[in-house]
């Protein structure tokens, strides 16, 4: 039996967000890791991209709440219903233990690992993310991902590299305490507002960059997940 993608698209962009790609399964792949998966045999992975989505949650009920973790819970809502729908299994990138949903990217859609170690796609840049997957006992019917060359390797100077205030990546590897010191105190008040300068400073997407309440509500998210305890 098999599932046209074309007909799950339709589904994911009714409720908001974007088929970002899918692939083949190997038998039994991610068992040890969550038995839930056994016997899946096709995943599709769900996001957002650059600010399509964002009008979308900024309306939504768990936006205002002031509850915790408003984007997840927005997310988890949509890709639920989602999964009960078409009889799939939903998983998300917050799950313990998680699904390794940057692997599996690379074998979903043309991406690939920039300098700063974020995945960049060809159109939307470092303006997209994963919110969710969706697993099938089905073959999925879809287009498979054509190998594909990176933007990066065309890229004249690495201007990520080289805008950080307090240069935090290195190596591929976000330097998360340098980061969080620097956006805590009044002078990293420009990337908690604007957002990441290494980020910005990408010229792949640009048109995709995320506005400025969304790169603020962001920024805010990562210092309050990364402060003790979640304080505010």
């Amino acid at each position: 039996m098999t599932m046209r993608l074309d007909e799950l698209s339709q589904g994911v962009t009714e409720v908001g967000l974007v088929l970002r790609g899918s692939c083949e399964l190997l038998p039994d792949e991610f068992a040890d890791l969550d038995p839930r998966t056994s016997g899946r045999r096709s995943l599709v992975l769900l996001g957002v991209v650059g600010t399509r989505q964002w009008a979308a949650f900024e309306q939504s009920p768990e936006y205002g709440d002031g509850a915790a973790d408003p984007l997840d819970r927005w997310a988890h809502r949509l890709i639920g219903a989602l999964a009960r729908r078409f009889d799939a299994l939903d998983v998300y990138p917050g799950d313990r233990p998680a699904l390794p949903f940057q692997t599996l990217a690379l074998r979903c859609e043309p991406v690939h690992r920039s300098p700063l170690g974020l995945l960049i796609h060809p159109v939307y840049g470092l303006w997209h993310a994963y919110r969710g997957a969706l697993l099938f006992r089905e073959r999925l019917d879809g287009t498979p991902v054509f190998p594909s060359t990176s933007p990066c390797e065309s890229c004249v100077g690495t201007p990520c590299l080289h805008t950080c205030p307090v240069d935090a990546f290195r190596q591929g590897t976000l330097m998360v305490e340098d980061c969080v010191r620097h956006i805590d105190a009044p002078q990293g008040a420009a990337c908690l507002t604007a957002g990441c300068r290494a980020r910005l400073a990408c010229p792949v997407g640009a048109e995709h960059r995320y506005a400025p309440r969304q790169a603020a509500f962001h920024m805010n998210a990562f210092l309050k997940a990364c402060r003790p305890n979640g304080a505010d």
